[in-house]
């Protein structure tokens, strides 16, 4: 799948059949990739690398475009079971196109970041600011979705709850490594401004989009480090909640072994005291019924 844009006034607008000066391939076919790399030189390795979930985030400089490997995080499907995926987009820009190459379809260009552009060198960088704030985005439904788990855990006797948070926490680990390999090739790009055709003005950017990316990455060190402290007392929490369970059960199982006791008693086969008496029956209910309540306030007070 292809989707064409152009710089249309300073913004980007799909285009309406003009040549385009960006192209975006969604998961693309084996003739689309073909096509790519006969037509645009593009490396068959670094395209497969665009696709790659594990593949790092960097940056290559070839004769006739840059390459750029970058992490992004995959939108949330409910097959995920409370896992957030990380994937790879590529980006080569030549002198007079940019071609993006991605795993799944991303609103990239819905955003208003990308409502003052000219140049696409200025909008890779925005790509990658845009990329930050969806990160950004995900740490904050992560610590919802974590704090509406904690509250189910504190009266839950399952494991499912704990299961999804040790899915949340995975899904940090996998963050932190994305945004760090990210930071890496933000550096990296600071290195090739000169090759790339960044201006001064880009090169600000991009000590900005740094700062925001170190702010991210430590915004998810901070979820991470406070979901691992938690677990453990996650954990104690429903192992106390079973044992709970469990005593008021074993109390349920008294109660009604002790009224079971006298009746058993009055019910064997020989003779006993007052089984002529016209309200024996009522009797033994009576003494029955006493004990149980005799059983609860001996509980009670050993409480």
């Amino acid at each position: 799948m292809v989707k064409l844009y152009n710089i249309v006034e300073s913004r980007v607008m799909e285009s309406g059949g003009e040549k385009e000066n960006i192209a975006v391939y969604i998961n693309p076919d084996e003739q689309e990739r073909k096509y790519l790399i006969d037509h645009y030189q593009i490396d068959e390795h670094t395209l497969q690398s665009a696709l790659d979930p594990d593949e790092l985030s960097r940056i290559e400089i070839e004769s006739n475009h840059v390459a750029i490997i970058l992490k992004v995080p995959v939108n949330y499907q409910a097959e995920h079971s409370f896992e957030f995926l990380v994937s790879s987009m590529g980006m080569f820009l030549f002198d007079d196109v940019l071609i993006m190459v991605m795993a799944e379809d991303l609103p990239v260009f819905d955003s208003k970041t990308f409502s003052k552009v000219n140049r696409l060198a200025e909008i890779m960088i925005k790509i990658v600011n845009y990329t930050i704030f969806r990160f950004l985005e995900h740490l904050r439904v992560i610590d919802m979705v974590s704090d509406e788990l904690g509250e189910k855990i504190s009266t839950s006797m399952e494991n499912t709850y704990l299961l999804n948070l040790f899915a949340l926490e995975k899904s940090l680990v996998y963050y932190q490594n994305a945004i760090n390999s990210n930071s890496v090739l933000i550096e990296k790009m600071k290195i090739y401004t000169q090759r790339i055709g960044f201006t001064v003005e880009d090169t600000e950017l991009l000590d900005d989009i740094t700062i925001e990316n170190t702010q991210c990455y430590k915004q998810a060190e901070i979820y991470s480090n406070i979901l691992a402290s938690m677990m453990d007392a996650r954990v104690s929490i429903v192992n106390n909640n079973l044992n709970i369970l469990m005593k008021k059960l074993t109390m349920i199982t008294i109660a009604i072994m002790v009224p079971t006791f006298v009746v058993s008693a009055f019910s064997m086969n020989v003779a006993i005291p007052i089984q002529k008496h016209t309200h024996a029956f009522w009797i033994i209910m009576a003494i029955a019924f006493v004990a149980m309540l005799g059983f609860f306030f001996f509980w009670r007070m050993r409480k």
